[in-house]
Formats: C-alpha cells, sequence, structure tokens
C-alpha cells in the first residue's frame, strides 16, 4: 500500500513505518508522485485545503485522510463513507493556546498602538498609558475541546475567573451549553472563540450575539472566520465600542482593502496559530502513529464524526 504525505522531510518523522508501506511525497495536485491506484493513507497539506479535496475521488483505494489541521471543515462532506476522516486533535493545543493569550496580552497592554509609535520614534507613554489588564478579567471560552483546556489552563495562573462553554452542556465538569450564551456574554470581558466549523457555528457570532457583550469587551477568534458573520463584526468593532484579536477572517486572506485591517481597536494576524516551528514534528508523531495502528488493523484516533 501506499501513503502521501506533503513534505518530504517527514518520511525521517513519521517513526518507524510497517513492511509493506511505500510513503510517497504528494506536495502538488497537479504533479503526482505516481498513480492514485493503492494509495489507502494520506495526510494532506496545510495550505489549499480546498482545492485538494477535489483530489479524493481520484483515489479509488483511499481509506484514511488524516489532517494536519485541528479543523475538518473542508472535508466533512467530500468523502466517502469508506473512508475515515482524522484531524490533528491535540498537535496545535500548545500552539494556539500561545497565541490566544499573546493576543489578549498584546491588546490589553495595547502593544499594537507602542508598535505603531516606536515605526514614528515615538515615546508614547502620556497618550497610551496606563493599560488595561489581564488580572481580574472574566474570560469565556467557547469551545470546551483540547484547545480550549489548553486555552483555561495558561490563563488561570493570570488571576482571571474563567467560564467554558461547548456545543452541549456538560454540568458534571462545569461546562455551559451554546444555549447559555445568552446570559453569559453580558458578564464576559475576554470571549475566545475555539469552535469547529460547522452547520451550527457558522454565523454564530451575529449582531445580537455581539450587541450583548459589555462595553470594553475583546473578542479573540482563534476558531474559523465563517464563524463570525462579517458584517455584523465589522459594523460593531467599527464603533469603538468593543474591540477584537483575529487570527482568522471571511474572507482569507483578508484582501488589502478591506476596512478591517483600519480599526485601530482589531489586532489580525494570518492565520498562524498554531504555525510554530515544532508543528510539523508533532504533525508526523501523530500521522506515524496512525499509519501504523491502521496497518495492524487497530482503532483510529481523533475520528471526526458530525464535524467534530
Amino acid at each position: 500500500m501506499k501513503a502521501w504525505i506533503p513534505h518530504k522531510s517527514g518520511i525521517s518523522l513519521l517513526g518507524e513505518l510497517p513492511s509493506g508501506v511505500t510513503v510517497e511525497v504528494a506536495d502538488d495536485p497537479l504533479r503526482l508522485p505516481s498513480e492514485p491506484t493503492g494509495v489507502e493513507f494520506w495526510v494532506p497539506t496545510f495550505i489549499g485545503q480546498p482545492s485538494l479535496v477535489r483530489l479524493a475521488p481520484d483515489l479509488p483505494d483511499l481509506r484514511v485522510v488524516q489532517l494536519p489541521s485541528a479543523g475538518a471543515d473542508a472535508w466533512i462532506r467530500a468523502l466517502p463513507p469508506s473512508v475515515t476522516l482524522c484531524d490533528a486533535r491535540s498537535v496545535h493545543d500548545s500552539s494556539t493556546a500561545e497565541w490566544v493569550v499573546g493576543a489578549i496580552l498584546a491588546q490589553l497592554r495595547r502593544f499594537p498602538e507602542f508598535v505603531r509609535a516606536q515605526e514614528r520614534h515615538h515615546w508614547a507613554h502620556e497618550q497610551v498609558a496606563p493599560t488595561d489588564e489581564l488580572y481580574g478579567k472574566r474570560v469565556l471560552i467557547i469551545g470546551a475541546g483540547s484547545i480550549g483546556t489548553a486555552v483555561a489552563a495558561r490563563l488561570a495562573p493570570f488571576g482571571v475567573t474563567l467560564t467554558l462553554a461547548a456545543r452541549t452542556a456538560r454540568p458534571d465538569e462545569g461546562v455551559y451549553g451554546v444555549a447559555d450564551l445568552p446570559e453569559l456574554l453580558p458578564s464576559a470581558d475576554i470571549v475566545v472563540l475555539l469552535v469547529p466549523l460547522t452547520e451550527h457555528t457558522r454565523g454564530l457570532v451575529d449582531a445580537r450575539f455581539l450587541a450583548a457583550l459589555p462595553d470594553g469587551a475583546l473578542l479573540v477568534n482563534a476558531s474559523r472566520g465563517q464563524v463570525a458573520d462579517p458584517v455584523a463584526l465589522y459594523a460593531e468593532l467599527s464603533t469603538g465600542r468593543i474591540g477584537a484579536a483575529l487570527d482568522v477572517t471571511e474572507p482569507e486572506p483578508l484582501p488589502s482593502d478591506d476596512p478591517l485591517w483600519q480599526l485601530p481597536n482589531v489586532l489580525i494576524t494570518p492565520h498562524v496559530g498554531a504555525m510554530v516551528h515544532g508543528l510539523m514534528a508533532r504533525t508526523y508523531r501523530l500521522a506515524g502513529a496512525q499509519l501504523r495502528r491502521y496497518v495492524a488493523g487497530e482503532p483510529l484516533v481523533n475520528e471526526v464524526v458530525n464535524g467534530y
């Protein structure tokens, strides 16, 4: 059987391979390394996943797609029942959690304004200080999976009050449900979005959601841009009533003439929350373990069911 991966350097990171497995590097859907027949295990690239989805029907023997991403929205309806879809749950926890904490601190302590002042060689003490602080803030994390748990663990030492919400409530774990958001949002100083993109979360952050936030609240989106209605988001942010830190946007990449770029209360990064030097090694360790499980006939981990 053949396994396709997107990086030549990943071959050595997979670990010991089962006998009979040939690993090939498929990094360009227009220039495949061999005939698609015999490919049973496929690790697509991080970038350009929607275009790669169209390649799936051409792989007649495909049985497993192991995504390098935590999000699986591009693939959920594109694969036949004979193919098991697995995401990279746990691989992105530490890096994405660091981005969330860093983005929150940057916005509260107004780092972007200091950077702009530095570019002008301007000592902006009187204009910017004093800043806000993280200590004492009420943080609502929407998405209580592995990344949400990692974010909560990193925020706890800052002396914040943490509330977690998930698709459905888990009272035994102290996790609220999405249905509870109308009651939770008005008392949240910071709202962190870490949900997958599904039919239930698309447009979750709409005008009503945003209007429920208190003045001065900070919205942090590290999930998918389409979780927030872009029209409603810009309309609320342009008033200056709340701020945002966005690692994802709709559309993405954000066009250079999009007015969102101009808002001084918005921090935008180009979907880099998980992109750290250790990511590739973690991704291929998971892929190698999954490949060995598949060949041995063992259950796979991180199987995506109903979009999650």
